[in-house]
């Protein structure tokens, strides 16, 4: 029976690429550096690229091959390579696709970091981005360029929820020659495959829902062959590549995937709910609230809305310290994904280094709070923010 034919839940379990001479069960942990040869043949033939074989684990190594596997099946990808990290995998795709001279364009809400990428390095190497407005994707032609090459998007978007049309953006990719790459970690596998609206490559932060237990770090790229060639034969001379005690805990994670994933959007959805009628909220994000902008876009291309909710607190930047010092049972922390709930403020912590003018651009309001819901009991957690916000 073909892995390709199961269903998502059963790809996420069953596959298993290698196993030893123990026949065991669950998949064991290859904790080695590098890989032995039968003769110098062999070792010839292996450095060649005449077969598929392990060399070095910075290359590949049977644990880190079987998470992205795993990956390309549920995301319907032709192949991938996993990181270190979920930044490691945004910085590496792009370096190994892009010379001097050419052009991204960039939805204007992306996470900090890339944002730092396109604005603070890669104008080193006389790479240039241009941003369009999230909420105007009809704009997105007027910023394309001759030298543009990449076309980037995040959807959910981070940490203000809006949703990308993904199919308008592989027609739109498709028109112009471009590389379509969506960051798909607000949504994961299970909720959305942006492959199957268009986009050539697809950037997972692993270290978020996939793990979903704040344990590890990772990152994974993965879409069409001929692209991930690239990105491999850069990362293996760079080094970025995922340790395989990381890639065995997420492959481990993603036979849970589908069941936590139901449960976070579950509560999610909830929370948003109690938000939009509590008198101290101004407005709610989340997008399978009917009140979200992009509602019809997110119930098209998505399964379920995500375990992340984004709500206005009345009072601006103050009231959103004093929001955050009264919470008491969800954690305050700068991740996200995990089985525990996470409040985030913006406005004072991750984005406090941008002018007011600049945060606007990106849609993060000075009384902007990001949770990220987890998979207590959702009326514990509601507890929490409503005594947090009176």
């Amino acid at each position: 029976m073909s892995n390709q034919n199961l269903g998502l839940e059963t790809q996420a379990i069953r596959t298993q690429l290698e196993r030893t001479q123990y026949l065991e069960h669950s998949v064991p942990l290859y904790l080695t550096s590098s890989f032995i040869f039968e003769d110098a043949e062999d070792m010839r033939a292996s450095f060649a690229e005449e077969k598929e074989r392990n060399i070095y684990s910075r290359f590949s190594n049977p644990n880190t091959s079987e998470f992205v596997e795993k990956i390309c099946l549920m995301e319907g990808a032709e192949d991938g390579y996993a990181f270190a990290t979920g930044m490691a995998a945004v910085y590496s795709t792009f370096a190994a696709l892009l010379n001097s001279g050419d052009h991204i364009v960039s939805a204007s809400s992306v996470f900090g970091s890339t944002h730092t990428l396109f604005t603070k390095y890669f104008p080193k190497w006389n790479i240039t981005t241009s941003y369009f407005d999230v909420n105007k994707p009809e704009t997105i032609e007027n910023f394309i360029q001759p030298n543009t090459k990449i076309l980037y998007a995040e959807s959910p978007t981070n940490p203000a929820v809006d949703i990308l049309d993904l199919e308008l953006l592989g027609k739109i990719a498709k028109k112009h020659n471009l590389i379509l790459i969506i960051d798909n970690c607000f949504a994961t596998p299970y909720i959305q495959n942006p492959i199957q609206f268009g986009a050539d490559l697809v950037i997972h932060s692993a270290t978020k829902l996939i793990d979903g237990q704040g344990r590890v770090l990772g990152g994974v790229t993965v879409g069409r062959s001929d692209l991930i060639r690239e990105i491999y034969l850069f990362s293996r001379n760079t080094g970025p590549a995922l340790s395989p005690f990381n890639a065995w805990v997420l492959s481990k994670s993603l036979e849970t995937l589908p069941v936590r994933i139901e449960k976070h959007c579950e509560n999610a959805l909830k929370v948003a709910e109690f938000l939009e009628n509590n008198p101290n909220v101004a407005s709610v994000k989340y997008p399978f609230l009917k009140s979200h902008p992009q509602y019809e876009v997110a119930k098209k291309q998505m399964k379920l809305g995500g375990n992340i909710v984004a709500f206005e607190i009345k009072g601006g930047i103050e009231a959103g310290r004093k929001f955050l010092d009264k919470i008491k049972l969800c954690s305050l922390s700068a991740n996200l994904g995990d089985t525990r709930s996470i409040v985030t403020h913006p406005a004072s912590t991750t984005h406090s280094k941008l002018t007011e003018e600049e945060r606007l651009a990106v849609s993060i309001t000075d009384g902007l709070v990001r949770v990220s819901v987890g998979l207590e009991t959702v009326q514990d957690v509601i507890n929490d923010l409503k005594q947090a916000l009176e």
